[in-house]
C-alpha cells in the first residue's frame, strides 16, 4: 500500500506593482486534487477573459471525466498513461479550441491566449499538462526541479546553446511565446507522470514569480516556510520587493505523512486573492 500522505495546500495570485488588471487565474479544486494555473496575454480585458477560460475549460472537462469514464480523449495521448493523465491532456486541448474559436468569433477578442499548467494528483501518481511558460516546481530533500518545459523563445534558444541562461534572462524577448492556448486552432500539449512521496512540495506559478525570484530563492522560502498559504505570501511579497512587474500567482501542495488513506484532504492551507481571478475549493 505504501506510506500514506494529506495534501495540504494553498494558493495566492496578486495584480503586481505594474499591470492595470490581474490577467492570471488559477482554481483548486480539492474534491479532486485538481490544481489549475493560467496567465492570459491580449491586452484589457482579453488575457483576463483568456485565463479564466482556460482554468474553467480544464475544470469541468476534468470534472465530467470523474462521473463519464467514458468522456472524449483528444489528442496525441500515449498508451501507457493513466486516465487522469488522458483526460488532462484532453482538457488542455479542449481548452485551447475554446479561446481560438472565442478569438475567432469575435474581432474583440482576436490576439488573446493564455499559457496552462495543470497538476492532477492521484495517490502517488502526478499528471502534468502545459502550454507556454508558467512552470511547476518539485521540491525534493531540498532540490529544486522545474517539472514542466517553457514554450518560449529565450528558452528554445537556451536549449540549442544560441543563449546562455544568464543571457536570457536580460533578453528583452522574454514575452515571446513558441507555444500558447488560443494561437492555433491545434495545439501540441506537453504531458508527463510523476511518483510523488512524503514531503515532496509542488509549486505551479507564473511568470511574474519566475522572472523576479531565483530558484534558490524559491527552494529557501518553501523549505523556510511549511504553511503552504504563507509560503504562496511570502513569494509573492518577494516578486512585488522587486518591482513586480507582472501578475503574479503561485501554488502550493505539500504532501505529509497521514494514517487515514492516501492523499485525503485533511488540512487545508492558507488561500487569499490579492488582485484577482484565484479561486480554492470545490467546483
Amino acid at each position: 500500500m505504501g506510506v500514506r500522505v494529506r495534501i495540504a495546500s494553498g494558493g495566492v495570485t496578486d495584480v503586481g506593482r505594474v499591470r492595470a488588471n490581474n490577467e492570471d487565474c488559477y482554481k483548486i479544486v480539492e474534491p479532486l486534487n485538481l490544481f489549475v494555473l493560467s496567465d492570459g496575454m491580449g491586452g484589457e480585458a482579453h488575457g483576463e477573459i483568456a485565463s479564466a477560460m482556460a482554468v474553467e475549460t480544464v475544470v469541468k472537462h476534468c470534472l465530467d471525466a470523474e462521473t463519464n469514464p467514458a468522456a472524449q480523449v483528444i489528442g496525441a495521448i500515449q498508451p501507457n498513461w493513466s486516465a487522469r493523465t488522458k483526460h488532462l491532456t484532453t482538457a488542455v486541448h479542449l481548452a485551447n479550441r475554446a479561446i481560438f474559436k472565442s478569438a475567432e468569433k469575435n474581432p474583440d477578442h482576436h490576439g488573446m491566449g493564455a499559457t496552462l499548467t495543470a497538476v492532477w494528483i492521484d495517490g502517488p501518481k502526478l499528471s502534468i499538462a502545459h502550454v507556454g511558460d508558467s512552470r511547476a516546481y518539485l521540491l525534493r530533500s531540498g532540490s529544486l526541479l522545474q517539472l514542466t518545459r517553457d514554450h518560449s523563445l529565450v528558452a528554445e534558444q537556451v536549449r540549442r546553446g544560441i543563449l546562455t541562461t544568464a543571457e536570457a534572462e536580460e533578453s528583452n524577448m522574454q514575452n515571446v511565446l513558441l507555444r500558447a492556448l488560443g494561437a492555433q486552432s491545434v495545439i501540441e500539449v506537453d504531458a508527463e507522470e510523476h511518483t510523488l512521496f512524503p514531503r515532496d512540495v509542488l509549486l505551479p506559478c507564473s511568470d511574474g514569480l519566475t522572472r523576479t525570484v531565483t530558484e534558490p530563492e524559491i527552494a529557501g522560502t518553501l523549505q523556510a516556510e511549511t504553511d503552504p498559504g504563507r509560503a504562496a505570501e511570502k513569494l509573492i511579497a518577494l516578486a512585488n520587493e522587486r518591482g513586480g512587474p507582472d501578475n503574479i500567482t503561485v501554488v502550493t501542495m505539500r504532501l505529509e505523512k497521514d494514517s487515514k488513506g492516501w492523499f485525503s484532504w485533511l488540512r487545508r492551507g492558507t488561500r487569499k486573492i490579492l488582485g484577482s481571478n484565484g479561486s480554492a475549493g470545490g467546483n
